[in-house]
């Protein structure tokens, strides 16, 4: 219905386009010939209107009924007024014979009557078409003694009666023919319009699958062009919602099943205070578990609405590396990792809590995916423009494909190392949004099976 009314309206509108172009080119025209074109043909049919007095002035042998009626066979309207008034007409008759009484005594008298020039001005019948007497020109002659009066127009009707039908029946077909090119052309442009909507209430009913083929290269083409990459965005975002939600069931569900099945066993009173215990252990492990998906949920909302709200201030980035070694020394030492570092002096400008969590989460992921007796190397570094943070473990590794998706929320590479290592699948996420947020850049080289490389380049101060 809206592509119908826009078809509608552009039809419309073009159309009444070339009528209101039609009407203001037909008053131009008219105005055009009013102005110039009229005193031109005045004077033209004057100039004639003497040569041919002028001949039969100076040939007295000549009959002059003959003459006019030669004279009016081949397009001209006379009128012939004598001394005593009598009038005798020439060629085709005249619409209407208006002329004033005094005229032609004005005429015979031996003045000229310039009636095409002063012929009042008229919109839709011009001073050219009008055929009445008084739109003549009018001048005096002599003929055997005698004074006449010559009143002489053009026969626009024997001259240009063909032209007349040739054009009227040009300007009807190019009216038609422009009418029906419009309404062609208006479908030819209106239609991508219409797939484009047609594309968009699928997509609002969750069908991503469209395809357009819209292959103009204009305007319409690009905005289909760049519908098309929207929507392929769109699909991605829908699969990731999906997969999201997918994720956070699962890992919310998996620990609240494990509490529910250890509390309906601590409800049986026929076991051991040390069974009882290992199921409170395994019940707080679950809780810590939640609460620890919990903050980091509630971290990633922090970040996306702290996007105006930062907190920045100067941020010694070597301290907080050393502050976040320092904390999880222990880990390390339990898996006998060697941890080695090269820190230099240097300061960004950033929120010091978001900042913070990139580095634990990145230390504590190259911990946990790391082997027995591995190292883990942190060197800090600064250019002339940013600073360079870069971890490297000497971990499992990823797959190519868990490159490029080891930042999407949730994901988390290798199904049975996911299950073998706690972890949320947040983590990399967070460290995206917050490097983000700070105008950085994070890269990943990563080698399956021997190591992962983190680069965290963030501008400085």
């Amino acid at each position: 219905m809206i592509m119908k009314s826009l078809y509608s309206k552009f039809a419309f509108i073009t159309i009444m386009i070339m009528v209101f172009s039609g009407v203001i080119s037909f008053f131009l025209s008219n105005a055009y010939y009013q102005i110039k074109l009229k005193q031109q043909n005045d004077e033209k049919i004057m100039n004639f209107a003497f040569e041919i007095a002028d001949f039969a002035s100076k040939h007295p042998l000549i009959s002059l009924q003959d003459y006019f009626d030669h004279i009016g066979t081949i397009g001209y309207q006379i009128l012939l007024v004598n001394n005593e008034g009598a009038k005798h007409y020439f060629g085709s008759s005249f619409r209407e014979k208006n002329l004033p009484a005094h005229i032609p005594e004005e005429v015979l008298d031996g003045e000229v009557y310039h009636g095409i020039r002063n012929f009042p001005h008229k919109t839709f019948v011009t001073g050219f078409f009008a055929n009445e007497l008084k739109n003549s020109v009018g001048v005096p002659f002599e003929y055997k003694g005698e004074e006449y009066a010559i009143f002489i127009r053009p026969d626009i009707k024997l001259m240009f009666n063909e032209m007349h039908i040739l054009f009227g029946w040009l300007l009807i077909i190019s009216i038609l023919l422009s009418i029906i090119l419009v309404l062609i052309s208006t479908k030819y442009l209106v239609n991508p319009i219409r797939k484009l909507n047609n594309a968009t209430k699928a997509i609002s009913e969750g069908n991503f699958s469209i395809k357009l083929d819209i292959t103009r290269s204009d305007e319409l083409g690009n905005l289909a062009g760049s519908f098309m990459r929207m929507t392929e965005k769109l699909a991605k975002v829908d699969s990731l919602r999906k997969e999201l939600i997918s994720n956070i069931s699962h890992d919310i569900q998996s620990p609240l099943t494990n509490i529910k099945g250890y509390l309906n066993l601590l409800e049986n009173n026929n076991k051991s205070e040390q069974e009882e215990q290992q199921y409170l252990r395994v019940v707080q492990f679950e809780v810590d578990r939640l609460s620890r998906m919990t903050k980091q949920l509630l971290l990633l909302t922090t970040i996306e609405s702290k996007k105006d709200l930062m907190e920045v201030s100067p941020v010694d980035i070597a301290g907080q590396l050393k502050a976040v070694i320092h904390q999880y020394e222990w880990s390390t030492l339990e898996k006998g990792i060697m941890m080695s570092y090269s820190l230099s002096d240097t300061t960004v400008k950033g929120d010091p809590a978001l900042l913070y969590s990139v580095w634990e989460n990145l230390l504590t992921n190259a911990i946990k995916y790391n082997r027995e007796n591995g190292t883990i190397d942190i060197e800090l570094a600064e250019t002339d423009v940013e600073v360079v943070v870069v971890i490297k473990d000497t971990g499992v590794g990823l797959s190519q494909k868990e490159i490029e998706r080891i930042f999407d929320r949730f994901y988390r590479a290798d199904a049975s190392r996911a299950r073998s290592v706690e972890g949320t699948g947040l983590g990399l996420s967070i460290v995206k949004s917050i490097v983000d947020l700070h105008h950085g850049k994070i890269d990943l080289e990563s080698i399956e099976g021997k190591g992962t490389t983190f680069t965290v380049l963030l501008p400085k101060l």
